[in-house]
């Protein structure tokens, strides 16, 4: 480990407040620490407050700001910008005051600042203040180049694309249809407009910038045609996956967690997992954001109930308190198949062996863990990047099966109960999806690219070693 002291690098890390940015930031800050780089983690209030563990490591200290709600947000979702708004205005006055204080601190002046994806304005400050910056960009990188390209010279060819027919972009490594856009390229959606217009500044300032580099939390083997695809333009650099240690290699077998979780871990799971045969169980999760349909919930059930294999569902309460598990119809059925509960570690419960699928809404991270443990996925994507998502874990990876929407865009438990049996029994996605977890170690190994590359970025980005 390099001497902290005598290299006196310390980084602002500043990450969008929900679970999604904030695991990922702590695992990148971490390696961030144990590269001899001292790391101060903010976040707002809306999320640091309902973190129930923060990891205890010297050289990582954290400093979390106000953004005007601090979790108390009660709008609806097309009045999310008025978060976001709030988030920026608060945000902007913090950093600018937190680097201007730590200016005159010996050894703890800020010599880069490094923000997250939907983030933007933080780049923006930076600008402002002449503090170097790194945008982390904790989605896919064939995610950015679709926006990249979206917000440069293709965006007519976006908009025309009919709904069946499929759009071509330089250097990626399959075709995309409507439906696999990431959902902030549709600029008509009322409640987009300000996630489409955080990204569009993403990109303007990421073309004002000399030689600019981009952080992404992926590997190489996994895109590599796509962490190519923007060369001309931006250096992509794959430092992922930024998951917890153990779950990669032996190196620090106590980093067994991300060390923070918005809802308290529901108990006695893995004991009822520990009771089942091998690769037997479906686990359901759709992640600490998504909420989705009764329709949606109902079907999934329903499709549960047909394919007669135990799963764990993990069903979070509503943002009201309320358990959306009373709701369903054959409640008592499901509780005779398998386990519902309101929350677990879901990188835990990946690698219990007896875990056989995975049903995910295709969150980013989500589909990093799934790699990891080398289990198949159920892809039910529901927006944003997870539409794209679902498609590489189909048609590229080939570590699972998308599920289908009838007419009214809704998925029937025929399907659901369809999609389960494939992955289930099916050789080609379970040997799939074992090769990814293989590689998904490599990388992380003292050799291994995003290892690599991470030392690298530290060397010549952050300590300025030739």
């Amino acid at each position: 480990m390099m001497n902290l002291k005598k290299n006196n690098c310390h980084v602002l890390l500043v990450s969008y407040p929900i679970l999604g940015h904030i695991n990922p930031c702590l695992q990148f800050a971490k390696r961030l620490v144990n590269l001899g780089v001292q790391v101060t983690y903010c976040t707002s209030l809306s999320g640091f407050n309902r973190i129930s563990n923060l990891p205890t490591i010297k050289g990582l200290s954290f400093a979390p700001f106000s953004d005007g709600y601090d979790g108390g947000f009660k709008g609806s979702f097309d009045e999310y910008h008025l978060f976001c708004n709030s988030l920026k205005t608060y945000g902007s006055e913090f950093v600018i005051n937190m680097v201007s204080e730590h200016t005159t601190k010996k050894n703890l002046a800020f010599t880069r600042i490094i923000y997250t994806t939907l983030m933007a304005w933080v780049g923006s400050v930076a600008k402002i203040i002449n503090v170097p910056s790194t945008l982390f960009w904790i989605q896919p990188v064939t995610i950015l180049d679709i926006y990249y390209y979206y917000f440069t010279d293709y965006a007519d060819s976006f908009k025309n694309c009919p709904q069946h027919q499929s759009l071509e972009l330089p250097g990626l490594p399959l075709a995309l249809n409507p439906r696999d856009f990431p959902s902030f390229v549709f600029t008509n959606v009322k409640y987009n407009d300000w996630a489409t217009q955080s990204i569009k500044e993403h990109i303007q300032l990421l073309n004002s910038e000399e030689n600019p580099r981009v952080l992404v939390n992926t590997f190489d083997a996994l895109e590599f045609d796509a962490l190519k695809a923007l060369k001309d333009s931006v250096t992509m650099v794959g430092v992922g996956p930024c998951i917890p240690s153990t779950f990669l290699e032996e190196k620090d077998r106590f980093d067994t967690s991300f060390g923070s979780d918005l809802q308290s871990i529901s108990k006695n799971y893995i004991d009822w997992l520990d009771e089942k045969p091998n690769e037997s169980v479906i686990y359901i999760a759709f992640g600490s954001y998504a909420e989705i349909s009764n329709q949606l919930m109902e079907e999934i059930a329903q499709g549960l109930l047909k394919s007669g294999r135990p799963f764990l569902w993990v069903i979070r309460k509503g943002i009201k308190g309320e358990n959306p598990k009373e709701k369903l119809r054959c409640k008592e059925e499901l509780e005779k198949q398998g386990k519902i509960v309101t929350w677990c570690s879901q990188v835990e419960v990946l690698h219990h062996p007896s875990v056989g699928c995975f049903l995910t809404h295709c969150g980013w991270n989500s589909t990093l863990e799934s790699l990891a443990s080398g289990v198949p996925i159920v892809a039910c994507p529901l927006w944003n990047d997870q539409l794209c998502n679902a498609k590489l874990i189909q048609d590229v990876w080939k570590i699972g099966v998308r599920v289908s929407v009838n007419d009214e865009g809704i998925v029937e438990k025929d399907d659901f109960e369809r999609c389960i049996d494939v992955v289930m029994k099916g050789e080609e996605c379970r040997n799939n999806a074992k090769k990814w977890k293989d590689l998904d170690k490599e990388v992380m190994k003292e050799n291994g690219s995003s290892n690599l590359n991470m030392q690298a970025y530290v060397n010549e980005i952050l300590l300025g070693h030739s």
